[in-house]
């Protein structure tokens, strides 16, 4: 890993192990997962004004998909055209067809952090810690695969699977009336696959995945009322 990367990971390994030891006289062995939990929140608790931003771009867009529409139709032979039609629409309007991302793209650089400090023997020159933290009695630092059929998996499986369904049907429901059968396709498919990323991930970042969706349903449900 480049030098200049190892500086944010030292730094996120101690003040993890820090809220670790500080957590542990209560919480025991669970004393890393509740820390993971908690500084997921956290973030997702920074991240909550980008998230009212993009739902305020999405409902933007979706306002204006029968000007989208009808410049599709006007510009349907010139392309370079249309980019410039619809560059300034959006523009005019304040919105951008990226602005659904911005939450997914900030937490990024976290998952990052989650997924180097748990895949690890050594951090920051020393023996990595967090790694004897354990869930259900399964290490947070194994892979999926080697826990195939112990509590743990069979827990987070289920729990993700759940929360993937109820993501699919929120994303459903903000397609509009013009969404094409593939969108609708990929809004049911995409939220599963987070199972599909945690089969190559650590438990530790299964957990994330699962508390970071979670809280995004959660989050999507208020803001969509």
């Amino acid at each position: 890993m480049p030098s200049f990367l190892e500086a944010p990971v030292a730094g996120a390994y101690h003040l993890l192990t820090s809220l670790v030891a500080a957590i542990e006289p209560l919480a025991g062995s669970y004393a890393a997962v509740i820390a993971i939990v908690f500084c997921t929140l956290v973030v997702r608790l920074c991240l909550v004004p980008l998230s009212v931003r993009a739902q305020r771009g999405l409902r933007a867009r979706a306002e204006l998909m029968p000007q989208l529409k009808k410049l599709s139709d006007r510009h349907r032979g010139d392309p370079e055209r249309l980019q410039r039609e619809l560059a300034k629409l959006q523009a005019e309007s304040g919105t951008s067809v990226f602005a659904g991302l911005l939450p997914t793209l900030a937490q990024f650089p976290f998952f990052w952090l989650m997924y180097t400090l748990f895949s690890r023997a050594m951090v920051a020159g020393e023996s990595n810690q967090l790694i004897s933290g354990s869930l259900f009695g399964a290490p947070l630092g194994l892979h999926w695969p080697v826990l195939t059929g112990t509590p743990a998996f069979l827990v987070l499986a289920v729990l993700l699977g759940v929360v993937a369904w109820f993501s699919a049907r929120l994303q459903l429901r903000q397609l509009d009336e013009t969404a094409t059968p593939l969108s609708r396709r990929l809004a049911r498919i995409l939220p599963f696959g987070t199972l599909l990323s945690a089969a190559f991930l650590p438990l530790a970042a299964g957990l994330y995945l699962l508390t970071t969706t979670t809280w995004t349903v959660v989050e999507r449900t208020i803001l969509q009322r």
